[in-house]
């Protein structure tokens, strides 16, 4: 009775469905990965984000030790006001916006970038200016930004004063010095920024999104549809069934045809 799942069409059916399950098991385990980072990234954010801070020389490796990232720091220095960068296509608290940079040259003659935060679009053509002199910053390491998937490229050549990140290997050739590997996202200064703007950076979403409940949905997903290829070909044996038992109620000398 069962042989006709045998046949080609069938065949493929069957190929379709165990292409559909494994595809959807596979989403659902990419989103388990996913929330795995996720959490792994929250407790990152939870060691280190309010830790206190240590001085900036203090935490610089060669090479560079990838775990001073979010690590409050302090440091002094004099900004390179005429290097100012806008940090293009950035949003805070539902608005559209850029990010201020400014390169600090540090005592010993090295250069940092130093976020000064964000600036909303409307806003773009008031930005104070930053203080004259030496200036003491607390604030958080961060690792240079690197064009992901999908985003919009920095030219790569000539001097740019708009960025869609903080590139720090594309910026240093338009600086004039040595730039450290990293740069500060800004707390506060002494002498402070004025009030208003630029706004601080708001700390890392630290939720855990929606990865597993697409993770179950997918999985759910993968059980239909092999729940649906049992009903399939439970209703077409059934059919093939009737119609055989139809068949011989109408011809009863006639011999019984294999499914």
């Amino acid at each position: 009775m069962y042989r006709f799942l045998l046949r080609p069409t069938w065949i493929g059916f069957h190929l379709l469905v165990v292409a559909a399950i494994v595809a959807m098991i596979n989403l659902g385990l990419w989103q388990l990965r996913r929330l795995d980072e996720r959490r792994a990234f929250n407790a990152v954010i939870e060691a280190r984000y309010d830790a206190p801070p240590v001085p900036f020389d203090d935490l610089l490796d060669d090479p560079l030790d990838e775990s001073i990232e979010w690590r409050p720091t302090t440091l002094s220095g004099t900004y390179l006001a005429d290097e100012q960068l806008l940090v293009v296509n950035r949003s805070q608290n539902g608005r559209a916006g850029s990010n201020v940079a400014v390169p600090m040259r540090l005592d010993d003659g090295r250069i940092v970038i130093v976020n000064r935060g964000f600036v909303p679009l409307v806003a773009e053509d008031r930005i104070p200016p930053v203080a004259d002199g030496e200036v003491e910053v607390l604030g958080r390491v961060r690792l240079g930004e690197e064009r992901r998937r999908g985003q919009l490229s920095d030219p790569t050549d000539g001097e740019l004063t708009e960025v869609q990140r903080i590139d720090i290997e594309r910026l240093s050739p338009q600086l004039p010095g040595e730039v450290v590997p990293v740069y500060i996202e800004l707390i506060e200064s002494n002498p402070p920024e004025q009030p208003g703007l630029p706004e601080p950076v708001i700390a890392p979403d630290l939720s855990e999104g929606n990865h597993l409940s697409y993770a179950v949905q997918w999985f759910i997903f993968s059980i239909a549809v092999a729940a649906g290829w049992v009903l399939a070909v439970r209703r077409s044996a059934a059919n093939r069934r009737r119609a055989a038992d139809t068949d011989r109620e109408s011809n009863p000398d006639r011999e019984p045809v294999a499914g």
